[in-house]
């Protein structure tokens, strides 16, 4: 049975049942349709949201096989619900981009998902839409002041970093033409296309407090230089208040449920390897006003969305992290560990104790931010007991808790232990959570804390580009912002190919973008894609739907 055939056989609550049972006064809801809704800003009280338990799940480096974040997100709420804790999963949106490409459907598996899968996975609540029109307003904008021969700013079109979004994986609008077709089409140059979840309003939304900081923040994008250097900002087009007016429900949280009929807020979808890859800040508090704990998680491995969730995210929400989970599976440990993709199905205590130096330097991340980690292991029929045993060991010997959590296929039930251990953590032990860095610190001190702490690396390299954009940023007087390193999710390094836990390599730093209304730079090392392309045989190729208008193949 699939996912899409389990999620059927469950009988939804109206929204107003799921709001009623976690406390959300029914009549401030926004109902969309009968099984989701927004929720209002103003519902939050960070007094209340102060005294949740926040619990962040993350997991070792990514691998091809999957290890199951979300599902594990999901499954360890179910988990903690059943033992009387009163808690919300808070998660990212899906983009249609990987649904319709190769990832799939992102709203967990098995008995672990959020509910309803189809509107979520799809167009949700409009969210997407919201902020790619918002983006494209910005874009229009800009060419037509250097097209306006009356109300020009001067703008220097080679400066412009500013492209257009859309959410979907289309290669062929990476790198484009604009204005051509004469003079009254706009003036020609070279832009192109980032996919919806790489937009720095995705990154603003997710951060911002509330629609005047969410106003500021638009305000505050650098769009390049005029001809005599210098900076232009949204503002100076008079953007921002266009743009937040789009956004004006799209900043507020949506409510669903969990296939339990707990509640679960899914709200904004920034990708982890190349901006801050968790939800939004208001999502989050909201969760923390109207629960005991909630549930969250990061993109990819610790050392890219957790390390974000921890340095940008905390520090500027003043968020202070409980306990981290941390989902293994002995398939990812494997191929960590020089297995083949075709052979994880084996039996092979080598490969897999070859590959445990890459879960070490997970637990040691964790560590560093003084708050306490535990292993979750999420168990496949074909791990061998003496695998499992392996890992309980070296747990033992990191002075970790570990627990095996089997949420796809019992959900809530398949989580307990992980739960009571999640509980005792919380409840038990004062958390002292430690930024790695002070954004008032230089940027290359930042960056350099980052490479060599997080990753391991021995030194950071600065391409000839990447100096001059230090100066920029110093002339900009952006120093104090925080950093986003976009680097591969496939290894510790900026090299995909070294897996496990890679030694003495050097980080090299390509160029560094400002994302000013965001709040952070984004160093970029390695290649780095913001618009992917479409496998030979998409996802898309298996969703079809009936005449009765009922949904298949999206799993």
């Amino acid at each position: 049975m699939n996912d899409l055939d389990i999620a059927r056989k469950v009988t939804l609550k109206p929204i107003s049942e799921i709001a009623q049972r976690t406390g959300i006064p029914i009549d401030s809801i926004e109902p969309y349709g009968k099984y989701k809704a927004k929720l209002p800003i103003s519902l939050i009280n960070k007094e209340k949201a102060s005294k949740a338990n926040l619990i962040l799940v993350s997991a070792i480096s990514p691998t091809p096989a999957g290890e199951g974040k979300t599902t594990m997100s999901i499954g360890l709420t179910e988990g903690l619900n059943r033992l009387g804790k009163k808690t919300t999963v808070v998660l990212r949106e899906p983009s249609l981009g990987p649904v319709f490409g190769i990832k799939g459907g992102a709203t967990g598996g098995g008995y672990s998902q959020v509910l309803p899968m189809e509107d979520i996975n799809l167009h949700f609540t409009g969210d997407f839409a919201a902020i790619e029109k918002a983006h494209n307003l910005l874009s229009a904008l800009i060419d037509n002041n250097i097209q306006s021969k009356t109300n020009s700013l001067n703008l220097d079109p080679r400066t412009i970093s500013w492209k257009r979004v859309v959410d979907m994986n289309d290669r062929s609008l990476r790198h484009i033409i604009v204005g051509l077709g004469g003079t009254g089409s706009g003036i020609p140059r070279e832009t192109g296309f980032d996919i919806t979840a790489a937009s720095e309003i995705m990154a603003i939304l997710c951060l911002a407090e509330n629609l005047s900081d969410l106003k500021k923040r638009l305000g505050n994008i650098f769009i390049g230089y005029t001809f005599d250097k210098s900076p232009i900002y949204a503002r100076d087009l008079k953007a921002e208040g266009a743009m937040t007016a789009l956004l004006k429900d799209a900043i507020q949280p949506n409510l669903v449920q969990t296939i339990e009929g707990n509640a679960a807020i899914i709200h904004g979808g920034p990708f982890a390897n190349i901006a801050q890859g968790t939800n939004s800040v208001i999502a989050t508090r909201m969760g923390m006003t109207f629960s005991d704990y909630v549930v969250t998680e990061a993109g990819f491995g610790f050392d890219l969305g957790a390390e974000k969730f921890f340095d940008i995210k905390c520090q500027s929400a003043g968020l202070s992290p409980k306990a981290v989970v941390l989902t293994i599976t002995v398939r990812a440990l494997k191929y960590h560990g020089g297995a083949p993709l075709s052979d994880l199905k084996t039996t092979n205590t080598e490969a897999l104790l070859k590959g445990i130096p890459n879960l070490e330097k997970h637990v040691e991340n964790i560590k560093q931010f003084n708050v306490s980690p535990v292993i979750s292991i999420n168990r496949f029929l074909s791990d061998a007991d003496e695998e499992i045993e392996i890992i309980k060991n070296i747990a033992k010997k990191l002075g970790v808790q570990v627990a095996i959590a089997n949420v796809w296929e019992k959900g809530g039930e398949g989580a307990l232990d992980l739960a009571e251990k999640v509980i005792a953590i919380a409840e038990k032990t004062t958390s002292d959570f430690t930024p790695m860095y002070q954004w008032k610190s230089s940027v290359t001190d930042k960056i350099e804390t980052i490479a060599t702490k997080i990753y391991g690396a021995k030194h950071v390299d600065y391409s000839a580009q990447a100096k001059r954009d230090l100066k920029k940023i110093s002339d900009l007087g952006l120093d104090h912002l925080a950093i986003c390193i976009a680097k591969t999710q496939k290894s510790l390094s900026d090299n995909p190919k070294l897996l496990g836990r890679p030694k003495d390599f050097i980080i090299t730093v390509r160029e560094i973008e400002i994302a000013a209304g965001a709040g952070f730079l984004v160093p970029i090392t390695g290649n780095i894609m913001r618009m992917p392309g479409l496998p030979t045989h998409p996802s898309s190729e298996n969703i079809d739907i009936d005449e009765n208008g009922v949904i298949s193949g999206l799993f």
